[in-house]
């Protein structure tokens, strides 16, 4: 599973490293971002975000954190993924 690099948070000093990749084999978007806190989990555990849908976080599934600051880097892995036709 070959993963391009696409950035890293430009906040990042030796530790923590909110980053963004794309997986080209899979065709997804690879995030490493913080974790969210047990007030943002419980939210999204509670809350059916589309009519009909169980609430809840499905197994497999984890809710992260990316920072604002990290639009540009978010925004070039969708433009690379978009020019190499992965969508």
């Amino acid at each position: 599973m070959p993963l391009d690099f696409v950035g890293i948070d430009p906040e990042t000093g030796e530790e923590g490293s909110p980053t963004v990749w794309v997986d080209t084999d899979a065709h997804e978007f690879v995030f490493l971002g913080l974790d969210a806190e047990e007030a943002l989990v419980a939210k999204l555990a509670g809350t059916e975000w589309v009519a009909g849908h169980k609430t809840g976080i499905p197994a497999g599934e984890t809710p992260i954190r990316l920072p604002f600051r990290m639009i540009e880097i978010i925004r070039k892995a969708c433009d690379d993924a978009e020019r190499a036709g992965l969508q």
